[in-house]
């Protein structure tokens, strides 16, 4: 399928409005009816349907979304190490040629220096390259004088030495060959690690009862895989944990890791916050004024509880350590949220109570 964007011609921040608009437009013009001389206007009206069922759906065109950013990724990511297979392939072939100058010239060098002693000349000669004239040739003027600086002040030798030592040819620039020889070896012996590829982000909806038994749990990604992993102590709702190498799979490259955001399932009784399970009761009016015991359920079965006298429905019973596991070894809280209920029918004897109340007449 082509690009849902572009089958509809609306921009990628386009919102649901746009493209229902153009959706209408588009499908106006290709429609078969319309087009009945176009053998190819049925499927440009089937495509145009299909970019619309992707796009007008938040939670498709989500996945789509995402799916189309990775995909970009991986296309840079190719390209740039292409790119980077054809600078090192070009490097190393200019390193072995700037090697080979360098062999010839010394052995010029040394040629020249063997006929001029036996000529007795003492001098090279003419026409010679030298290697330092390949190094200044191929780096610029004066590095070859740089580097045997730098050689000198490595071997730790004086002023003093530098102006008593023998005015001859010094060695091959220590400098330019480390440089080259070095190059060589990295093209020759890469230590680059295989890049990886990007990581998934995925939402795993697990139930309550899973995070309290710290079940293993199975979950299906977009490309029908499946991966299971256990829920361990410390995670509650909108906890996000990482799985090395369960990501993106790409030819050539280390599998990305899959990041999973764990979101609780709608639980009829309990509702998360944090390590802590909150919970409603329900309470009569008469139980609200003059208190008293009741049960409540909990994830461990139904405690018995005390609701003191003149309890409203902003009061709380806090039921210590029956919430989730967190990290520190411990438990949340299960919290009791008291909701004051008036009778199913009027009742006249609390109805002529309230009016006597609300005028200040009390019997």
């Amino acid at each position: 399928m082509r690009d849902p964007y572009s089958v509809l011609g609306v921009k990628r921040n386009a919102d649901a409005d746009e493209i229902k608009a153009a959706w209408r437009t588009k499908a106006k013009s290709v429609h078969p009816d319309a087009n009945q001389d176009d053998p190819l206007a049925t499927t440009r009206f089937a495509e145009i349907g299909q970019a619309y069922e992707v796009l007008k759906d938040p939670e498709r065109r989500k996945r789509y979304d995402t799916a189309a950013e990775m995909h970009q990724t991986i296309m840079e990511q190719r390209n740039a190490a292409r790119a980077a297979a054809e600078r090192a392939r070009a490097a190393k072939a200019n390193a072995e040629k700037v090697m080979e100058e360098l062999a010839q010239a010394e052995a010029q060098r040394a040629q020249a220096q063997g006929r001029s002693r036996s000529q007795g000349a003492g001098q090279a000669m003419p026409g010679a390259e030298t290697p330092e004239d390949v190094i200044d040739r191929i780096f610029g003027a004066g590095t070859s004088e740089q580097a045997k600086a730098q050689a000198r002040s490595a071997s730790g030798e004086t002023e003093q030495a530098k102006s008593d030592a023998p005015a001859e040819k010094p060695p091959l620039p220590l400098l330019g060959v480390e440089l080259i020889a070095s190059l060589i070896r990295r093209f020759r012996n890469p230590s680059s690690p295989t890049e990886k590829a990007p990581d998934m982000f995925t939402e795993a909806t697990v139930k309550l009862e899973d995070l309290l038994k710290q079940n293993w749990v199975t979950h299906k990604l977009a490309d029908e895989r499946e991966v299971r992993f256990p829920l361990e102590k410390g995670m509650s709702d909108g906890h996000v944990l990482r799985l090395k190498g369960q990501g993106l799979r790409v030819n050539g490259m280390k599998p990305g890791d899959l990041v999973v955001t764990i979101k609780a399932a709608r639980d009829p009784q309990f509702r998360i916050e944090g390590f802590n399970l909150h919970t409603s009761l329900p309470i009569s009016l008469e139980d609200a004024v003059l208190g008293t015991e009741t049960t409540v359920d909990t994830p461990e079965g139904p405690r018995t509880i005390t609701v003191a006298p003149w309890s409203g429905s902003d009061q709380t019973i806090k039921l210590e350590g029956l919430g989730l596991h967190d990290d520190a070894g411990g438990r949340g809280d299960l919290v009791v949220e008291l909701r004051v209920l008036l009778w199913e029918k009027p009742n006249e004897k609390v109805t002529d109570l309230m009016r006597h109340m609300r005028h200040g007449l009390y019997v």
